[in-house]
């Protein structure tokens, strides 16, 4: 697997029982707290690989650094990503720092899988239900907190969803068997949909009423807090989505919304669903069963 079906990572085969699977990202600070920064980094970089289905085990520093930045600031950061990184039992092997006007951090993460287990983002059955396991609104509440207009509570469930890993979620659908996943990022849940529907070749039709959203997020978007990249992932895809008079304008953004460390998109089997589903249970995040998939229609993307 590689860049031909825009997948979340890389997947290299080494022999007929084991595969490496390569993945890579980095970006600014999304809070002020340079700890939470380097733990909400980690989650993200890590979460390409469980994405795959498979297990991190060796990251990579990816650093820049203003040289007036003081030395404490940057060892929290590190701190954060190592310390997540150790949750998802891994290890930090070393990396590489540059001088640069603003602080950047993330990792380069490798990982391992059999090569029959790989999920893709390219494998959706039409008849599949859709699972997300967090919920949207990321961006929005981050460009919230750079305002000043975010609640205790908002920015305690904003922090909490972004460094949350994506191994619970991983781990359960392994266990059920899936037929397709993507980790939901800068391209917002219409942005990466878009592609696995495009990669399968079929139509997804989302039920915008059952998509878990952080509920702040929804109030801020009616006030018209929209970070600029929901836009832009909206200018990307308007010619292949279809929008019901049904759904929420406010609903819409979020699924157009650019996530930091952003849960999972599983297409499962409908047999499987509900085995799935209560494998989730327990999940730290909240999590929904938010559409289905179609044979290719007109449209690849729906929104009810």
């Amino acid at each position: 697997m590689g860049m031909t079906t825009s997948d979340d990572a890389s997947v290299y085969k080494i022999s007929e029982d084991l595969a490496l699977v390569q993945t890579l990202d980095f970006f600014t600070p999304v809070l002020d707290d340079p700890y939470l920064y380097g733990q909400i980094a980690a989650a993200n970089s890590l979460s390409d690989v469980y994405a795959m289905g498979g297990e991190p085990k060796l990251a990579m520093n990816i650093a820049c650094f203003p040289k007036d930045l003081p030395k404490d600031i940057i060892r929290q950061i590190l701190k954060g990503g190592r310390d997540k990184v150790k949750e998802a039992n891994a290890l930090v092997i070393g990396g590489h720092t540059v001088e640069d006007e603003e602080p950047k951090f993330g990792l380069s993460v490798t990982g391992f899988i059999h090569p029959k287990d790989v999920v893709t983002n390219c494998n959706a059955k039409a008849g599949d239900l859709l699972i997300l396991t967090k919920p949207l609104g990321l961006g929005i509440l981050n460009t919230g907190i750079k305002a000043g207009l975010v609640s205790e509570d908002g920015y305690n469930r904003a922090v909490s969803t972004m460094t949350q890993l994506n191994k619970f979620s991983k781990d359960a659908m392994m266990k059920v068997g899936v037929n397709s996943c993507t980790d939901v990022t800068g391209f917002g849940l219409l942005g990466h949909a878009f592609e696995m529907a495009e990669g399968s070749d079929v139509t997804i039709r989302f039920f915008s009423s059952s998509i878990p959203i952080i509920e702040e997020a929804l109030s801020l978007a009616r006030m018209g807090i929209i970070p600029a990249g929901a836009y832009r992932n909206m200018d990307h895809i308007k010619d292949h989505v279809k929008i019901s008079d049904k759904a929420a304008q406010e609903v819409i953004d979020c699924m157009s919304d650019p996530q930091t460390s952003g849960g999972l998109l599983i297409s499962v089997e409908k047999s499987k669903a509900e085995d799935l589903l209560n494998e989730l249970k327990n999940s730290p995040t909240p999590y929904g069963l938010v559409g289905e998939v179609t044979e290719r229609q007109d449209y690849r993307i729906i929104v009810e």
